[in-house]
Formats: C-alpha cells, structure tokens, sequence
C-alpha cells in the first residue's frame, strides 16, 4: 500500500503547526478523492494508498509480488488477480521500503528506488503542470489546471490494449516472460514496415514474423499496405479495426463488459472479456487459432504437441536445455561432424515439421532423392517430404518453430548419428510443462521462491540481493563516468548501460588506432565513412569503420550497434566490437581476405563462374534473411558489388547493414543521396518520393547480379542518337525483353561475360538474368521477394559445387 506525502520546508518564521495543519486537511480530502496526485506529493510502497478511478474500475499504485518486488502499475480493481495493464518500470523492479513515485514540480513523474536512484520518468517537464490523474479509461495522465494533458500512460503500452487507447505506429505491445514474472518477453505486436499488424518472435537465437501467415502475401492475408497512417483501436463494444483492414469483434460483442486486448507470454494475441461476478477473464478473441504454429514458443530445436492443450517436447536425439525453461529448448545428445567415417541414420517423426531454414526446396522428387540432398549436405540436420499432390521435399539447416499437427500430410526425417539413432523413439508425449516459464521460474519477489525457504534464509538472499544491485549500480556510474567523462548523470548512466549490455567488445580509440597502425591502410570508403584494415593484440585481423559525418550521431551509432545485435547470418559480416570515446565513432567487424566485389568484378581479375553463382545465392539468402527471417524493418537501402564482401571461400558477406535504413528522410541537402543509397543502383521509389519498402533492396539486388553475368557496370550512363542519355541498365533490360519475348535462342551467350570463355552454366546464367529483368521492374509490386529469389536460385543451384562428404 502506498500514501500520498506533501513535500514541504518550512521557514524559520513559518509556523510548523499550519504546515502540519494544511498537510492533514489536504490529505483528508485526497482520501476522497483518491484519484490523483498533486503536484509536489508522492506515494510510498510501504504506506497505505493508491489512486482509484472515478468509476472504481481501475487502480493505480505499487503493484506487490512476493516480499520485495514493486512495479508502479495501474490494474484492474475488480479482477481477481488484480491483472496488470500498463507498468512504468516493468524490466526493474523496486525495494519495498523506501521506493517512491513523486511528481515534482517540475513537471515530470519520476520513480525512485530504496538508495535515491532514479528508476523511470515521464519524459515530459513542465512547469503548468498540476497534478497526475487516473481516469475512468484506465489511462495515467499529467495535466494542468485546465485539463490539457502533457504525458500519458496510453502512450507507452506494455502488453495490453484499452478500449479507446490508439495504437500507432510508434506504440508497440511486448509480452511477459512467462508465468509469474512481467519482465519484458519474446513476442510483440506492431506495425511492420508494409504498414501491416504483425506478431514477431525475437527470441535468442532467431527473429520470426509468424502472423498474419506469413506464406501469403499481404492481400492474400486481407491486409492492404497502402495506407500510411498505421492506426489502430478497439471501442467498448469488443470492434477492433486497424488501417491495415485487420477487423474483428469480441464474441460477446456489446456495452458494459470491461475488456482488454493482451499480448500474451506464450505468444498468441488475445481479447478478454471481464465476469463482473467471478472476477475471471473470458477469451473472446484470438490471433492464432493453432497456439503451436506460434514461432519459438518451444525454443530451439523444439517441437510443440497438443495433448489437448500445447506442450513442449524434444525431438529424437535431443534432451531439454534447460527445465522448465523452453525459451531455451533442446538440445543435441550428440555431436554432429561432417566426417566421412560417420555413419548416420534418419528417423522420421510423423505429421511434424519445422518452420523455415530451408536449405533446399525440390518438387515432384521421390522421398529417397529428398534423403540423398540431406546426406550429401553437411549443412543438413533434418529434412522435411509430405506428400500433398506431389513430393514436396525441404532440407533444413537449423530446427526451429516446430510443430506437430494430424493435418500436416507429411513428417520430418531427423539426421542423426547411427550410434544414437537406433536407440531413438519417434514417440513425442508432451509432458514437459506448457509452453513458456513455469512457476519454479519466476523472478525475485515471487509467491513460490519465498514460500519455500525459510524466513532467515529469505532474509539472507534479500541482503544478498540488495547488496549486488548496489554493486552493481556503483559500477555503471563508475563506468560511465571514466569512460564517457560526463557530469549529466542520467545520459552517461544510460550510455554506460548500453556499452556494459551490449555482446561486444567496447574497444578504446587508441586500442583501435595502434592496431590500424594510425589509420594507415585503407581499404574501402563508402557513404558512412572510411574503412580501414587493423590488426589486434590477439592477432586476429579486423575492418574498422570509422563513421563519419551524420553517422556519428548518438541515437544513429547506438541504433545500428543495438540492431546488429539481433542479426546473425553467414552471409552477414560479423561485427565484433565497437568504439564511443568523446566524438569518435568507430565499429569493428570480421576482416575479409577477398574484399569487396567489386575489386573481382570490374577489374583485370576475372571471377569464374562457380564463384558468381555463389555470390548470386549467398547475397540473396543474406537479404532474404533481413527481409523475412530476422526483422522486417531492417532494409539495407545500399546494396551494391562494394558492400559485398568475399571470404576466403569467396562467399559473399553483406556489409553496411542497419545504416542507411536508420537515417531519417528530410529535406534535399547533401546529404540526401548518401541516405537513399548510391546512384545506379537506387530503386525509382526514391525519386518518386515513396514509402521505402523492402522492395527497394531487391531493385539493388537485380542490378549487381545483372552485373555478375555481364561482368560491367550497369550504372554507367551512354549516349543515345548523339543527344538523348540513358543508363546502360536501362538499355540492357529494354534489349533483353525484346530478345527473351522474341524467343531468341543466341542471346545469353551474347551477354555473359566473355572473360568466362564460355565456362558457365547456361541454365544458371538464364535464371540469373530472368530474376535480375524482374526485379529492376519500375512497378515494385512487379518485383519478386528475396524468399522467392532464393527459392528461384535454389532449383538451379549445380549439385556437385555444394559440399558433400560420404557418411
């Protein structure tokens, strides 16, 4: 419970007695009231308080779990958990002694912990406000004395919708961990980049859009993308409708019933209706109809059963990571080599399969044919036939979102060691605990941890706990006093938090200027800055970009270190560390020993064409993973032959993702085309000054891997007629239409490069300049996705240039 206090000084020649006189007569009349907070006043965790709305409905307060955790929350009074509706400080809670949640008279709304820290605060100061006021809504306002509101709870959603809250663009709901914690989880509702309503999973180890379904397309899923206002909102009645045309109704549909639109910790977006007589909550609505189909709600390798309802179990082969925690999945009892004096066996688990990763896609082909691409790969860990009008055959490189369902025609065939695989049953019982943490996981403060030990115990680990924060707050004010030498605490704490958060390396400038050796050799340059090859104490060789210009600044740089963090792919270049020191700027990422592209491409050494196809694939599975696989907002806005990086393999490397796509559109300054991309290669939307969707991407795409056949630049503009200009792209895909609808046979050799001498695959070449005409379409709903690029590329793809080994 919690109370209002008045902050007060009183002079010298003030009379204590009509301070203390005024406090008691003002605070009786806020007992009346009790539904806000007066400029100046706090409410306590261990005082005896709350705000109450109007009608009674809502609550607003310390919300209690266990003996020493506290979220400022506002729930519903009437339901018999007390369920939660929004928290300020959901990712860190507070002590139950000395906590406080003060509106000062500054303005703004600030909650402290036990030792005076600063936990969270409305990012709003104004002297004109007067008071913090819970509505009948369910919304947390701070307005002044004639009602206009400054700040606002419904602004900032945790995992739950109101009735009448707008839900925007820049509003976004994230689900619980699990059961029993309000810790901030895996899944979330938003609006993506086509403007449309999505559920994503960003989980560990992969990021997975899996609502609406994303097989179909928008309009094949009754979304529109065409609308840019990304609103949506649901009224008393249960109606929910979206910009996107996403509408739905809750089944008890009418006036009077208390509702909520949550996103919930196993994944599945729900509307609750309120029994005012039982307290309970009544599912009225639901996204997913299958809770298995529900991405990475079994974790890694993982397979969701319904026994009715949906549980978790491991795959043959396979045991439980972590009890009780299926976020972290299963893991392999055995270790999988590539060695030739492996023998390995199959066993089919029936009516599951996997969603995603796949490495190949093969139709009408026996199941015997779909096990040879498996053992022939050593990439392959499983590989998935059914039998719906055809053999459909899909390799897998990683397991992941699995399910089984009686409707699936087919199984998954899982590659597992001879040695483990004969003592293996397909047998899947699902008696592990229901998706998502258990109730043995709860975070500190929880019923069930302090239930079951003893008092001096409980209190031993509250001082142990205690303590740590303690310790641990001193080394973020320390850290980020040191290294960023501010006097603004709050800025360089929160900067201090990211460095000491982050997965990588923070390097110091003159770690990163002796190992370049002062910046002597460069390697690349591009919109974003220059590149320079380094050397570091443990030897390993490394790129630095040092970033330049606008791309320096503070909310650009941590973005795009932030974003990088969530990206994992093979065809990604791997960022290994970061530099932020006074104004440098500097990112740190693998060395690639064959360099850019565009050094093999346009130059005097020629690639051969196994190498070309490679990078054609390996480029489209990198952007395919951006588009679809990890997040759908991250759209790279540059892809060119120079921020294609080739290994020792020469498999290609997508570099300078997240940039471009994190600068802001303005105005027509300098910097304007930088933003957009590199001229040639930049798809019409820009000119035209569209949305800036994925599509743009795979304009750039088709434009290099045109370029890969022809072996020149495309960007270059020729003279027509003696007068008019035109680019070389433009006239090569305008020539090529013609020969292609022509039906002219002569034409692919007339166009690859001849540097080849005729080394190439035909069949390859074809496809390659068939997917490149498509995707450099001026109509960017003509282009193709980079899914279905892959998938093209994939059925053309040389068996004998993919490694395979005897098993």
């Amino acid at each position: 419970m919690a109370t209002m206090r008045m902050r007060t000084s009183t002079s010298p020649h003030f009379p204590s007695f009509f301070v203390v006189s005024f406090s008691v007569l003002f605070s009786s009349v806020l007992s009346e009231t009790r539904n806000f907070l007066p400029i100046g006043f706090t409410l306590s965790v261990e005082d005896s308080d709350f705000l109450t709305s109007p009608d009674k409905t809502f609550t607003c307060g310390f919300y209690g779990m266990g003996e020493n955790a506290y979220w400022f929350s506002v729930w519903f009074t009437n339901s018999m958990d007390r369920t939660v509706v929004w928290m300020a400080n959901r990712d860190t809670p507070v002590n139950g002694q000395g906590s406080r949640i003060s509106l000062r008279k500054d303005g703004a709304m600030v909650l402290t912990d036990v030792d005076g820290s600063t936990i969270w605060e409305s990012n709003t100061t104004s002297t004109d406000v007067s008071k913090a006021e819970l509505l009948d809504s369910g919304n947390l306002v701070l307005k002044d004395s004639r009602g206009k509101i400054f700040w606002q709870s419904f602004d900032f959603p945790t995992d739950t919708l109101l009735p009448h809250q707008v839900f925007t663009k820049s509003t976004k709901l994230i689900s619980r961990l699990g059961r029993g914690t309000y810790s901030s989880g895996y899944f979330s509702f938003f609006f993506d980049n086509n403007n449309v309503l999505t559920l994503l999973y960003d989980g560990p180890d992969i990021s997975s859009i899996y609502w609406p379904n994303p097989d179909f397309n928008v309009f094949a899923n009754g979304r529109t993308n065409y609308n840019s206002s990304r609103i949506a909102v649901f009224d008393e009645l249960g109606n929910f409708l979206s910009s996107d045309l996403l509408q739905f109704s809750a089944s008890d549909m009418g006036f009077g019933i208390r509702r909520r639109l949550t996103m919930d910790y196993d994944g599945n977006l729900r509307l609750y209706s309120l029994n005012n007589e039982t307290g309970l909550w009544v599912t009225t609505w639901e996204a997913m109809l299958e809770p298995c189909k529900v991405h990475g709600i079994c974790g890694k390798n993982g397979i969701c059963v319904y026994t009715p309802e949906p549980k978790c179990s491991c795959p043959p082969g396979y045991e439980v990571t972590e009890p009780g925690n299926w976020n972290k999945g299963c893991k392999p009892k055995f270790i999988q080599t590539c060695s030739r004096s492996q023998q390995v066996t199959f066993v089919q688990v029936p009516q599951v399969d996997f969603y995603g990763f796949d490495l190949n896609y093969s139709q009408s082909i026996s199941r015997d044919s779909c096990l040879k691409l498996c053992l022939e790969d050593c990439r392959c860990a499983a590989f998935s036939y059914r039998l719906s009008g055809e053999g459909l055959c899909y390799t897998k490189s990683a397991l992941f979102n699995g399910y089984r369902s009686p409707d699936f025609p087919g199984s998954i065939y899982l590659k597992l060691p001879a040695s483990v695989g004969r003592f293996e049953s397909a047998n899947l019982n699902g008696t592990d605990p229901i998706c998502g943490l258990n109730d043995s996981m709860i975070m500190m403060g929880s019923p069930s941890m302090y239930d079951s030990i003893s008092k001096g115990v409980r209190w031993a680990y509250l001082y142990w706990f205690a303590f740590s924060i303690g310790v641990l707050e001193i080394l973020f004010i320390v850290s980020a006093w040191w290294f960023f030498g501010r006097h603004d605490m709050p800025d360089s704490m929160e900067e201090g938090y990211r460095a000491i958060t982050s997965q990588f390396r923070k390097f110091s400038y003159t770690e990163l200027k002796k190992a370049t050796k002062n910046f002597k050799e460069e390697i690349g340059r591009g919109g974003s800055g220059a590149v320079y090859k380094g050397v570091l104490v443990d030897e390993r060789a490394v790129a630095v970009k040092r970033l330049e210009g606008s791309y320096q600044g503070e909310d650009v740089f941590w973005a795009e270190v932030s974003t990088i963090g969530k990206i994992n792919h093979m065809n990604l270049v791997r960022m290994w560390g970061f530099c932020s020191e006074a104004s440098h700027r500097l990112l740190v990422y693998e060395y690639m020993e064959n360099q850019s592209l565009d050094k093999h491409l346009f130059s005097t050494s020629s690639l051969g064409w196994k190498e070309r196809f490679q990078v054609a694939l390996g480029t489209a599975k990198g952007l395919a993973y951006l588009h679809h696989e990890c997040l759908e907002w991250v759209i790279h806005c540059d892809v060119k032959p120079e921020n294609i990086l080739l290994d020792t393999e020469f498999e290609p490397k997508i570099s300078d993702f997240g940039l471009a796509k994190l600068s802001q559109r303005g105005s027509s300054n300098s910097e304007f085309s930088r933003i957009r991309g590199t001229k040639g290669y930049m798809a019409p939307e820009w000119a035209l000054n569209l949305p800036i969707t994925a599509k743009v991407d795979v304009y750039s795409y088709g434009v290099v891997i045109l370029e890969v056949v022809k072996g020149i630049r495309l960007s270059n503009w020729i003279r027509e007629d003696g007068e008019a200009q035109e680019s070389e792209l433009t006239r090569f895909v305008r020539v090529m239409k013609r020969k292609i609808k022509c039906g002219e046979e002569s034409w692919i050799e007339e166009i690859v490069d001849p540097r080849l001498d005729g080394k190439y695959s035909r069949r390859q070449a074809k496809k390659i300049v068939e997917v490149g005409i498509s995707c450099v379409e001026e109509d960017r709903n003509e282009r193709p996705t980079m899914d279905s690029i892959v998938q093209a590329l994939l059925e053309c793809e040389d068996p004998s240039s993919v490694f395979a080994t005897v098993l």
